[in-house]
Formats: structure tokens, sequence, C-alpha cells
């Protein structure tokens, strides 16, 4: 939460959650909220059940164990990692943001502006540069009017000064709408300046906290590998324990808004 905001219920909650890939854990206990108009970014290395964890916050899986409470008649949008269109099928922006459903060219002008390019609804979307892509999908997102925005690595494929653009127009996107923002990111140097809250997983939350400016990230290194050095990693970071070898799943798009439950159970070979 900002600073000077007064305390409200959460958008949703996440207790206890536990998530198994046959009998293998993904995750492990985790505990957290997110409060209405925080932008949360989630870290974590490869495998780390991050895209798990997101498909559970939509309702697209149903945990082993815990809970996932979203507020009642939450409204929920979500931009994907990406989505692959017929490069042959001919369609423009305007009428990909009217599927499934008609949309008003009022309504889509505005979506477009909010998502950083205004008056390209006549353009084909095979002729969109992998940026303007993005914001085609963040448009289309916007346009239900989110209460919580969930992005899950949407620049993935954008370079970092397109990643940089991005993440500033997802700033803009929480002042001008006063929607929440969940999302999952490696881009740590670009990223984490946008954020109010950072959580790491890795299997379970590893840590979380409110981002800070460090310059040099030993931490970041430790998990992410060597070849980082010069990236900002701009939160507190402390471990204690140690992982075990873990998978991941890539996430599903069901919105089941209310809550999704499991046994409360500790599965045999818990990371603790």
């Amino acid at each position: 939460m900002r600073k000077g905001e007064r305390v409200t219920a959460p958008l949703v909650s996440v207790t206890g959650l536990t998530v198994h890939h046959g009998s293998a854990p993904i995750l492990q206990d985790v505990d957290f909220s997110i409060a209405p108009g925080e932008i949360v970014t989630i870290v974590g290395p490869n495998g780390s059940g991050k895209s798990t964890l997101l498909r559970a916050v939509l309702g697209g899986l149903r945990p082993s164990a815990g809970c996932v409470t979203r507020r009642a008649g939450l409204r929920l949008s979500y931009v994907p990692q990406r989505l692959v269109l017929d490069a042959t099928l001919p369609m423009t922006v305007a009428r990909f943001l009217s599927l499934p459903h008609r949309v008003t060219p009022e309504a889509t002008g505005e979506a477009l502006a909010r998502a950083g390019v205004p008056g390209i609804g006549t353009r084909q979307m095979a002729a969109l540069s992998g940026g303007q892509f993005q914001r085609v999908l963040l448009a289309r997102a916007l346009i239900a009017q989110p209460e919580l925005l969930i992005l899950d690595e949407a620049t993935a494929g954008l370079d970092q000064q397109g990643a940089a653009s991005f993440y500033r127009q997802i700033e803009q996107v929480r002042t001008q709408t006063g929607c929440a923002i969940l999302m999952v990111s490696h881009d740590l140097h670009v990223v984490m300046s946008a954020s109010d809250r950072v959580i790491c997983v890795n299997g379970h939350i590893c840590c979380e906290g409110t981002p800070e400016v460090v310059a040099e990230a030993p931490i970041y290194r430790a998990l992410f590998g060597e070849g980082t050095q010069g990236a900002l990693a701009l939160y507190r970071h402390h471990h204690d324990h140690t992982h075990g070898p873990q998978t991941d799943q890539q996430p599903g798009s069901g919105h089941d808004h209310g809550a999704s439950c499991g046994a409360r159970t500790t599965p045999q070979g818990a990371d603790e």
C-alpha cells in the first residue's frame, strides 16, 4: 500500500496456498494479499512457481491446500506473456478489441490512449511491432475497467528500453485508473522502481518488502546468476533457508471471482 493511504479490505487474499504437480510440490504454504491500488511484482528464478501463483490468483487451478479469496464482484483483467495470431488473418486493432464483445469506438480510443498507443485502431494486428502488440493487449485488458490488472511477463521479447517504456505506462495506468497491478517479471533493473511491494518466490515466499534503490545486488546475482552484474534489485532480500528443486506451469485464463480452496494439509517433502 502506498504511503498516506488508509487501510482497506484486500482485493485478493492468498492463505496457506500449496500446489502440487503430481507428487512434486510447486508452491508451499504461500500467504500474501493485494490491496486496492497497489503495484505488486513477483520475482523468482525459472521454475520457482511464479506463473503457477498467478494461475491460482486468476482461479485457473484448484490448490492442493489453502485458499485464494477474491473480493466479491472483483473486476479482474489479464495480460498474457504472449498471444499468437495468424499473420495472414486480416484483423484491425479495433476489431481485435471488439472480440468477443463489441466495444464502442469511444471505449476503444480511450483504452488505446491509456495503453500508450492512441490512434492505431485502423492498423492491422499483423503489422504491429512487438511493443505495440503488447500495448494493444494491455488496452484490451483495460476495456473491462479492472480493479486488478494481472500481467505475466508482459515484456517478454522486448528490449530493455521497450520494457522500461511499458512499465512507465503501467505506472500511468495505476495513476489514471486507480487499479491494483500484480505482475511477474524478470526485468528487475527496470521494473522494481514501479513497485510498491516485491514478493520473491522460489517454491514459497522467500521474502517480500517495499522497493529500495540499490545499485549493486549480490542477492539478485545469487538468484539469477553472476551474469546479472550491474542490474538493480530494488528491494530487501534475506534468505535463511534452502530450496529444493521446483517445477513451474504456465497460467490459464480462467477467472473465478470468489474463493479457490484446497484441503489444509502438510504434504510429505514440504520445503520449510
